[in-house]
């Protein structure tokens, strides 16, 4: 019997954070709305889990969209890069965003870049 990949674990385990963000609507106008952010450490490893595993994976963890690449061997168009590397992102651009590339290869650690500009600050 195939065995399903299951990321994220437990989903009642989950540690997360709710935090206000500033999202703009229509017209240049702006709204305070609550969401939920989760540990950084818990999605490491998730994305640990994928990156470990090698396989191509899109979906929604921790209750945003994300999608982890595994590397390949193809070279980026216009890159100095001999390789593709890994990547994995999850969240919203502009409201709360984190990615995790690898660089430098798989046996390297990866750079990662968080985005949470649109979080307000108490």
């Amino acid at each position: 019997m195939a065995t399903k990949f299951s990321p994220l674990g437990d989903p009642r385990r989950l540690n997360v954070a709710t935090v206000r963000a500033r999202i703009r609507i229509a017209d240049g106008q702006e709204s305070l709305l609550p969401i939920v952010v989760p540990a950084l450490d818990e999605v490491r490893a998730f994305v640990n889990r994928l990156h470990a595993a090698g396989i191509a994976w899109q979906g929604e963890a921790f209750g945003w969209q994300a999608e982890y690449i595994p590397e390949t061997s193809s070279r980026p168009l216009g890159s100095r890069l001999s390789f593709t590397p890994a990547e994995f992102w999850i969240g919203e651009t502009g409201v709360w965003f984190w990615s995790m590339t690898w660089e430098h290869g798989n046996a390297a650690p990866a750079v990662e870049y968080l985005d949470d500009s649109g979080l307000v600050r108490s």
